[in-house]
């Protein structure tokens, strides 16, 4: 597909926009405060993939912690603010790659010149982030309620704020709960910037709905080339974000590192336990960077045929199966032995 066309920008050692890979983002749950759980949950994120990490920056003690934290990672952090512009000058002082504000509500036109003339002197970029919950009463009052339009017009505001002060390393989101009215937000603002998009679906949920809830949402821009970042938000572990995200990212074509995995729902015709082998084989893969295709299929109906697709796979029969490789039949396994007969070759296969 054809991505929208954006600025690229820079954040810490990586850029978004352009033609840059599309980044995966999350945001640690952690209080900031505590360096060492913040690390250890940063450093989580970054085993699963994370390309960008947002930490809170509620206070002094917590924009002060950032000095420690950014010593200990390897990925980008980003400092989310609101409110106490002075919280956006420390964190850029204490080494953030980036800063996650709105404008409007960090203070004075002087005060928000203040920030972006540090962030510029510092190459640091600013996001720009509007929320379904966060618009402002004028904007609320002239629209009547909560809609694509009031958000566009909000992060536009926004925007025109921090270019009437020079600064021009603008990254933007403009996300809701909704997802339809996050959809035809980040349709209509794609048309009036050129500006890197940071997509998602804010308060998504719990793992279960906040995954489908951000696969559509997310899936759906995706596919129309928009979107040069990503974040799912989930209630849960971080960690469960950057799975879904990368996931998505694969679903739509737009990564290919690491294991696709696909596997046959079952039906009547199956006659090993596949449900759990293929629960088994996933969680034995986790982790695993080689850029293969991998078939758990459960009968001869289709089994043959999707494994000979992938790289690798297994065909289910009576109590065993057939594992292929390249469209050849490897071995005939009992069901036992088949999950590790299957990461046996998948070991042997060369990343």
């Amino acid at each position: 597909m054809e991505r929208v066309k954006t600025k690229s920008i820079k954040v810490g050692n990586i850029y978004i926009g352009g033609n840059n890979k599309i980044a995966v983002q999350s945001m640690t749950n952690t209080d900031t405060r505590d360096i060492n759980a913040t690390v250890n949950q940063i450093l989580n994120l970054e085993k699963s993939g994370c390309d960008i990490v947002r930490c809170a920056v509620i206070d002094e003690a917590a924009s002060m912690a950032i000095k420690e934290i950014v010593k200990q990672i390897h990925i980008p952090l980003v400092a989310d603010i609101h409110f106490d512009y002075k919280l956006a000058l420390s964190s850029i002082k204490n080494g953030v790659s980036a800063l996650r504000i709105n404008p409007g509500n960090i203070g004075s036109y002087e005060k928000v010149k203040i920030v972006a003339s540090a962030a510029k002197e510092n190459g640091i970029p600013i996001r720009i982030g509007v929320n379904s919950g966060s618009l402002e009463k004028e904007i609320l009052k002239k629209y009547g309620k909560v809609c694509s339009d009031a958000l566009v017009e909000s992060a536009m505001e926004h925007v025109k704020l921090l270019e009437s002060v020079d600064f021009h390393d603008i990254v933007i989101s403009i996300k809701s709960s909704d997802v339809i009215m996050m959809i035809e937000s980040y349709r209509k603002i794609s048309k009036l910037v050129s500006y890197p998009l940071h997509v998602g679906v804010t308060e998504a949920g719990t793992v279960w709905r906040g995954t489908i809830k951000s696969s559509v949402g997310i899936g759906t821009l995706l596919c129309e080339g928009i979107g040069d970042t990503i974040r799912v938000s989930l209630t849960g572990d971080p960690v469960d974000e950057i799975k879904v995200g990368k996931e998505i990212l694969k679903s739509v074509g737009l990564l290919s590192e690491g294991i696709q995995f696909i596997s046959c729902p079952t039906c009547g015709r199956t006659q090993i336990d596949l449900i759990n082998i293929a629960k088994e084989v996933e969680s034995r893969l986790i982790g695993c960077k080689k850029n293969i295709k991998v078939a758990i299929m459960g009968c001869v109906v289709n089994g043959p045929g999707e494994a000979r697709e992938a790289d690798i796979g297994i065909a289910g029969g009576k109590g065993e199966g057939l594992i292929f490789k390249k469209g050849e039949i490897v071995k005939k396994v009992k069901e036992e032995d088949l999950v590790e007969a299957l990461i046996n070759e998948i070991n042997n296969i060369e990343a």
